[in-house]
């Protein structure tokens, strides 16, 4: 079960060792683009590729769904980005339901771990596999593999080399069950911390934050859905930034340019953009952006 890119490693890897896949469950086909033309879910572009039995339910407390997997009399259901499952259904396979969660549970439950580890500074993560239950993200760990956060790293580079490290320790987790010797470990509630579906407002720059806050919400949320800020009434997206330790020379957002650089004044110390998106233009280095665009001196960022 999954619907994303990230999960496409997981199911990739389940099919290269030859494991019999019951069916895959994933979102509806969406309507993408102007015309606004279905378009089919990267799990669900595999599963097609590989003639796979796809079931795509659009409420999985319905008991069609119900019925549809109990009849497929599963050994286990492998859970990667997708929904939150009812009970009734994850407790239908003999061996289980497992889910593969992109952090190193029990830090940052919830829909965006990988944003948050970023945005907080975290100079790690990883991946856990965990049994489900009813209380999201609080089962049984399986099994663990952590991953350096590197000051290169932006949320898309975490993503990705996280789904290949998670399909490999879903595939691992799949043989311990299989074999039965899976001894999942309860979490530690004391060392939970949040990770909660991002908001528009969580992505608005706040420039009297200091330099390296700025700059980890920069990179936590780029390439997506982008951390921005706002001149002449205008969106302006941010993706890419660095930290200078020059003190900042006016108040917080205020803008100095050159021919080729833009640097920001913050709660402490200036800080360069390297890549940014004006709103209805595309994306681009800050040399392209000040060829075509008119910013002064001591203008503000808001």
């Amino acid at each position: 079960m999954g619907t994303p890119e990230f999960a496409v490693p997981s199911l990739k890897t389940l099919l290269d060792n030859h494991y019999s896949l019951a069916a895959v469950v994933t979102a509806p086909d969406k309507p993408r683009g102007r015309g606004q033309k279905l378009s089919p879910s990267p799990v669900t572009r595999v599963a097609l590729n590989h003639h796979l039995t796809i079931l795509q339910p659009t409420n999985l407390k319905d008991e069609t769904f119900f019925k549809q997997i109990k009849d497929l009399q599963p050994d286990l259901i492998v859970v990667v980005a997708f929904r939150i499952l009812p009970k009734d259904v994850f407790a239908i396979p003999r061996l289980g339901s497992f889910n593969l969660h992109a952090s190193l549970l029990p830090r940052y439950r919830g829909a965006a771990p990988i944003n948050w580890a970023i945005i907080k500074g975290e100079k790690e993560t990883g991946v856990t596999t965990f049994m489900l239950q009813e209380k999201v993200d609080t089962g049984g760990i399986l099994l663990q593999a952590r991953i350096p956060i590197s000051a290169e790293d932006d949320a898309g580079s975490v993503h990705d080399k996280l789904a290949e490290v998670g399909a490999e320790i879903v595939l691992h987790t799949v043989r311990l069950l299989e074999q039965g010797k899976a001894l999942p470990k309860t979490q530690d509630d004391s060392q939970a911390s949040p990770a909660p579906k991002i908001t528009r407002d969580d992505c608005r720059i706040r420039w009297d934050q200091s330099a390296h806050n700025i700059h980890d919400l920069v990179r936590g949320l780029s390439p997506y859905p982008a951390a921005f800020t706002s001149h002449a009434g205008k969106v302006v997206k941010i993706y890419r930034t660095q930290v200078f330790d020059t003190v900042s020379r006016g108040k917080p957002g205020t803008v100095f340019a050159t021919a080729d650089a833009l640097h920001v004044c913050t709660g402490d110390v200036m800080i360069a953009i390297d890549e940014l998106q004006q709103e209805g233009k595309k994306r681009m280095t800050v040399e392209e952006f000040l060829r075509g665009y008119r910013i002064k001196d001591g203008e503000r960022f808001n």
